[in-house]
């Protein structure tokens, strides 16, 4: 008994899921209606359904080691239905930091409630740090004596791909996904409204070759950087680079001056490749998160 931990913290919740039983009785229609799309840093997002029904998707905190922390402090509690891991890296794990009705944990297969489809697709994770400012992969090998190539990589380096299907929209969160699954996969990846897409300087997912293949491939209307370095949340030992300078760059940028927007799919058919950058903003007080820190 000496080693038991807390295991998930549903447990520990004052909270209940009668607003899923009401959701149950009532919001099953929520039709093609807008659907709200928040950034919560790095590549933590939310989406809100046309009948408002919420999906977190890749919340993070710092490794509990505690000896490469990434951001000041962990993801803040926060209310959702539905919560999402892509994969078992610290800075896309956090579900305990969720009070969620529904946890879905490296989902593979088909999860539908309400006017939500969930969509997860198994791959593995990048592992080309060939562009990257340093050489992850040689690194784990030489500390850790840990070979991360697959198909014979440890489970941490397994990952989802994640759809999520509401409002007539598909949207594809990429996470750390490799930029060359095999063609099964891409099979899969068709129709793709919006994807949000790994973007920093240090290149520490992915080349800006490789995402640019990733978006030829997909073709979608609308590109949502994530993964890059934002200066009151992350920290310098992270690595991480900011996604400005590659914003920048492409051919139809759109600079964000808050954490959400709403999407309809009636508008985008006049929208090519268009670039929704969140920058520094995010949806949650980051003064008084900084604040509880202390």
């Amino acid at each position: 008994m000496k080693n038991m931990g807390p295991g998930l913290t549903a447990w520990t919740m004052s909270t209940n899921h009668n607003r899923m039983m009401e959701l149950q009785r009532t919001s099953f229609k929520g039709g093609n209606g807008p659907v709200k799309l928040e950034y919560y840093g790095s590549s933590a997002f939310q989406i809100t359904s046309p009948s408002g029904i919420t999906v977190m998707i890749d919340p993070w905190r710092n490794h509990p080691s505690r000896k490469w922390d990434w951001y000041f402090g962990d993801f803040p509690l926060t209310a959702v239905d539905i919560g999402v891991s892509t994969h078992a890296h610290f800075d896309h794990d956090a579900l305990h930091l969720l009070d969620a009705h529904v946890l879905l944990d490296r989902l593979i297969g088909t999860y539908t409630f309400g006017d939500v489809k969930i969509i997860g697709i198994a791959d593995k994770h990048a592992t080309d740090s060939s562009s990257a400012v340093y050489d992850f992969k040689k690194i784990i090998k030489e500390f850790d004596n840990i070979d991360i190539t697959p198909p014979n990589n440890p489970r941490s380096w397994d990952h989802c791909l994640i759809i999520v299907e509401t409002g007539g929209l598909r949207i594809l969160a990429w996470g750390d996904n490799r930029h060359d699954p095999p063609k099964e996969v891409w099979n899969a990846l068709h129709d793709i409204d919006i994807v949000l897409v790994p973007v920093d300087q240090s290149q520490h997912v992915m080349g800006f070759h490789h995402l640019d293949e990733v978006i030829e491939n997909l073709n979608p209307s609308i590109i949502v950087p994530h993964h890059y370095y934002i200066f009151d949340l992350t920290v310098r030992q992270s690595t991480l680079q900011a996604a400005d300078d590659w914003v920048s760059q492409q051919k139809n940028p759109n600079v964000l001056d808050k954490a959400s927007i709403f999407y309809n799919k009636m508008e985008f058919n006049s929208v090519e490749r268009r670039v929704d950058f969140f920058g520094d903003h995010v949806a949650f007080d980051k003064k008084l998160w900084h604040d509880s820190l202390d």
